[in-house]
């Protein structure tokens, strides 16, 4: 079964973008085509700048500590090993768990296993972040911290960010531009530029009403899909 059917979508550089649709409309694929994980049947994808993956589990190893995770990351992407320890140390302050260094993935909360994750996708040099659920797994506050996290990580390094989500308040609290993905085949059926001034709150009036009308848009398509 086709995923997607003539998609065409632009994401300026350093931007936030937030894609929603409901399940199976092909937003998994389209950051898998992004990242180079699937090659397209047709058409083409262009990416200018390294990416880094990030999933709704954080895919941690184990046995391996906080700094360890994140340094076999810069080992993959060949960064010196001279230069690692001090990489390590920097990324970690960035994503405020470098007192958490020795600690293994067992002995952290969920929102932290993620900032690890993070870490570690910015351990491969990446300039465009592609997000797939990241904070799905965890609960309202933790998430509601995870996107202040992100937020101020996202505005200080200049990364373009792709965000899948479901959640589409929390697209609203976060991104530049929502894109709404219609069903089977996905086709992009509408976006809307996100003109609410940061810091966002997901408690918002403008962001609530922002999500009131994506998800008007998105019953919409799930009731045109039905209909088929």
């Amino acid at each position: 079964m086709q995923a997607l059917d003539g998609v065409s979508l632009d994401v300026a550089r350093g931007s936030f973008v937030c894609l929603v649709g409901a399940s199976g409309c092909g937003k998994s694929t389209l950051l898998n085509l992004v990242a180079g994980l699937d090659t397209p049947t047709s058409g083409s994808v262009d990416v200018r700048g390294r990416t880094g993956l990030m999933f709704q589990e954080s895919a941690l190893f184990p046995w391996l500590t906080v700094a360890g995770n994140v340094d076999l990351a810069l080992k993959l992407n060949g960064y010196p090993r001279a230069r690692r320890a001090g990489r390590v140390d920097e990324l970690l302050h960035l994503v405020h768990l470098a007192e958490f260094a020795r600690k293994r993935p067992h002995e952290l909360s969920g929102g932290m296993r993620q900032r690890v994750a993070l870490a570690r996708a910015f351990a491969q040099d990446a300039e465009i972040l592609l997000m797939d659920e990241p904070f799905g797994a965890l609960d309202a506050m933790t998430r509601d911290i995870m996107h202040d996290e992100l937020e101020t990580i996202w505005q200080s390094t200049g990364a373009t960010v792709l965000f899948v989500t479901h959640n589409v308040r929390e697209a609203a609290r976060l991104g530049d531009r929502i894109v709404l993905l219609s069903s089977r085949p996905g086709r992009v059926a509408a976006t809307f530029d996100v003109e609410v001034q940061r810091p966002r709150r997901i408690e918002d009036r403008t962001v609530s009403e922002l999500a009131g009308q994506v998800t008007a848009r998105l019953r919409e398509e799930v009731a045109r899909h039905g209909r088929r």
